[in-house]
């Protein structure tokens, strides 16, 4: 499983690796653009995430026309050519079309479409888990990179060495990702798209999924805005202090949450802890005069960022059926995105129109709402997988098989095989076998 998954969350990892690097300090660096005002800034922080929103859907179709590879490759130039430009702006409309450039290569869903043609179905949420993984650590190291690198030979760079990036994720798609097999499935008790809304797991998994991406944006418009403002008066080659220790904590409790989550299967918990750490650390960064105190908020959101990472697109994986994961995936990723949008647009707005108490209240607020839904959430069923060859297989008995501890089965047409997805501490395979063969 490493060799087919670690490639492409490689990939996935140096495209946001790029992205995060300028977060730390590009509301800041956008300050000084010709004809900047917080509201712009705040599209600008969260820009790309709204052509991400935009073009999951039709970079997913082409994918299944075209093949992943291609596309991947298209997604990885068209986030080159906007780096580049975003690396050259000269005023705060030229960075805009360079932000929104680097999202509308948009191939986070083709990629998870890519590890789940790859990756057997009873290890496709280690395999979520790992990517999430990836970015989370991405986004760590990107924490602490980002602003010493951005003060001290300036922001334009970050975009370069954003473009640099894009370029070894080519080389990576070319040299180490294998080419998926066409596999063909029939799938039994076969859902609606729209079903998915209706799961209240899932749809719990995508609010989850949202809330944190916007809640992230709303942090990197106010925290460089802030600490460089006249309430604290830090100069911007003093970002690092804040975002260092918050690197630092963020990737320590990155590994204990997502054991906890994963291994001992108690995401839930690990959801509630961190959205309490979200509401601290807004409520902090919000209303205290103190810059230590401010700083102590940085790093509550991001330990409570690293710690939801790597399990939220492994627990939509685990909650969606077979058939469902791809469209689950790419609905929670274009929800999550538009909310990234969402949330730099509406900080910059508070910014610009109020103040960061206010806007630190709101974001508590919401928080708070959010903490209250998440406690419908349930912790996943753990399931087996039962492999049985389809040529021994009895089809009218298969097609009749229905069992309350039997989540679902489908037949992979290619390898001529019938998988029984089932609760191993409720049923025993031979007792499913008794079922199905002839």
């Amino acid at each position: 499983m490493l060799k087919k998954v670690l490639p492409l969350s490689g990939i996935l990892s140096l495209r946001f690796l790029g992205l995060f690097l300028v977060l730390p300090v590009l509301s800041v660096y956008a300050m000084t653009l010709n004809g900047a005002t917080p509201l712009l800034v705040g599209i600008i922080v969260g820009g790309y995430a709204l052509t991400q929103a935009i073009f999951q859907v039709p970079f997913g179709s082409m994918s299944d026309k075209i093949g992943r590879k291609p596309t991947i490759l298209i997604g990885l130039i068209i986030f080159l050519i906007g780096s580049v430009i975003s690396a050259m702006s000269t005023d705060i409309y030229m960075l805009m079309l360079g932000r929104f450039l680097q999202g509308a290569g948009a191939i986070g869903s083709v990629i998870t479409a890519m590890i789940s043609d790859l990756v057997e179905e009873e290890v496709r949420g280690k395999a979520m888990a790992m990517m999430g993984g990836t970015i989370a650590l991405s986004f760590a190291l990107a924490m602490g990179l980002g602003p010493v690198i951005g003060a001290h030979f300036g922001v334009d760079i970050l975009f370069w060495i954003t473009a640099v990036l894009a370029v070894l994720a080519m080389v990576l798609l070319f040299t180490k990702v294998p080419t998926p097999p066409k596999i063909k499935h029939i799938y039994h008790n076969r859902t609606r798209t729209s079903d998915i809304l209706k799961d209240p797991n899932l749809l719990s998994m995508i609010i989850i999924n949202g809330m944190q991406k916007g809640l992230m944006t709303m942090a990197f418009v106010i925290i460089p805005i802030i600490l460089t403002s006249d309430s604290f008066h830090w100069a911007k080659t003093d970002l690092w202090m804040a975002y260092v220790p918050a690197m630092i904590l963020g990737l320590i409790a990155m590994g204990p949450a997502a054991v906890f989550g994963e291994k001992h299967n108690k995401p839930k918990q690990i959801f509630l802890i961190s959205i309490v750490l979200f509401i601290a650390s807004f409520l902090l960064m919000g209303l205290t005069s103190s810059s230590v105190l401010f700083v102590v908020g940085v790093v509550s959101f991001f330990v409570a960022f690293n710690m939801m990472e790597p399990l939220v697109q492994s627990m939509i994986s685990k909650f969606a059926k077979v058939h469902q994961k791809g469209a689950a995936l790419g609905i929670a990723n274009s929800f999550a995105y538009f909310m990234t949008f969402v949330g730099g647009t509406a900080a910059g707005m508070f910014l610009d129109f109020s103040n960061r108490e206010v806007l630190g209240l709101s974001a508590a607020a919401i928080a708070l709402l959010w903490l209250l839904w998440t406690l419908k959430l349930q912790n996943p069923t753990k399931h087996s997988h039962l492999y049985v060859p389809q040529e021994h297989v009895d089809m009218d008995k298969l097609n009749a098989l229905e069992h309350e501890h039997i989540a679902e089965w489908y037949i992979n047409e290619t390898e001529k095989l019938v998988i029984v997805k089932y609760v191993s501490e409720q049923l025993s395979k031979e007792e499913i076998e008794g079922k199905i063969l002839k």
